[in-house]
């Protein structure tokens, strides 16, 4: 007699289908403060230790797509380091003790990405905590909608390229100075990278170059052991949307994707583990999508 089977979900309705109603909270975004929680995985992700005695700096770490990888990195055993913005310590402490009940050591380094110095700092932090430096994810970002071209400012283009592209080359820069053979970089880009919104020009050109610095780095770093890859999400549901985005577009946020939803941080995590672990050594310079049926082109 066969084994029963669990009936696979269908993937077009395991998770909120557009019901976010019509949220606006401050930047940068707290989870405590959206009427709808995004889905990190807390209770379904299952480790099988895939990276045990691994260490791992993770940016933007407090939560969205970078808590869903920071629990998910502990259950599959590595130790984890999180970098997040000062005021969003609340969130940080909630990843910090989802680390903590897996069994891993979790280290909290609060500051801002667009500091040189303080992306220096981040490294050299993990390093004297945990011994090395194994997995860095560039995860943090910003983004802020714009009605028009015109109305993007000097200032938000150079916060924009400074967090999200500037600090992915201090980190890197800072964390080759202590990554060995068999270590790896891990980017975030975005759907937004290939098919991009006129009201995110600056963010999406930004995730752009993050490919592009992706497939280059992978490259040199190749004869050194060193792998580089990226994730690039779609629509995914974190406190980073309704922080940015009007109202009306929250509301109907996702709705455009082949599946008919927007993802949920607990969807990513899979990718980044799978792109940290063994399983991927013949993997570098490539981009995962994670985007719901939209195509990377």
């Amino acid at each position: 007699m066969a084994e029963d089977q669990t009936t696979p979900a269908d993937p077009r309705t395991q998770q909120t289908r557009g019901d976010f109603g019509k949220q606006d909270i401050a930047h940068p975004g707290r989870t405590a403060d959206m009427e709808v929680r995004p889905d990190h995985g807390e209770t379904s992700y299952r480790g099988m230790g895939r990276l045990k005695g691994r260490r791992a700096l993770i940016t933007g770490g407090d939560s969205g797509i970078g808590r869903a990888v920071a629990i998910a990195f502990a259950r599959e055993g590595a130790d984890v380091a999180i970098s997040y913005l000062d005021e969003e310590q609340d969130d940080a402490d909630e990843t910090a003790r989802w680390v903590r009940d897996a069994g891993r050591q979790v280290l909290t380094l609060p500051g801002d990405i667009r500091d040189e110095e303080h992306c220096r700092q981040l490294v050299a932090r993990t390093v004297e905590a945990f011994g090395a430096l194994d997995i860095l994810v560039n995860n943090a970002a910003y983004q802020m909608a714009l009605e028009r071209f015109e109305d993007l400012t000097t200032e938000q283009l150079e916060r924009t390229y400074r967090t999200n592209v500037f600090a992915m080359f201090w980190l890197c820069r800072f964390a080759l100075a202590h990554m060995e053979a068999g270590s790896c970089i891990i980017n975030t880009s975005s759907i937004q990278g290939y098919q991009p919104s006129p009201h995110l020009i600056d963010y999406a050109s930004t995730k752009a170059a993050i490919v592009n610095v992706t497939k280059n780095l992978a490259q040199e770093l190749a004869e050194r052991g060193i792998r580089v890859n990226a994730v690039a999400p779609g629509p995914i549901w974190t406190p980073l949307i309704p922080a940015t985005m009007e109202p009306e577009a929250v509301d109907q946020f996702g709705q455009q994707t082949p599946l008919g939803r927007a993802g949920q941080p607990a969807e990513l995590a899979p990718a980044f583990v799978f792109l940290a672990s063994q399983e991927a050594s013949y993997i570098t310079g490539e981009v995962i999508g994670v985007t719901g049926g939209q195509p990377l082109s």
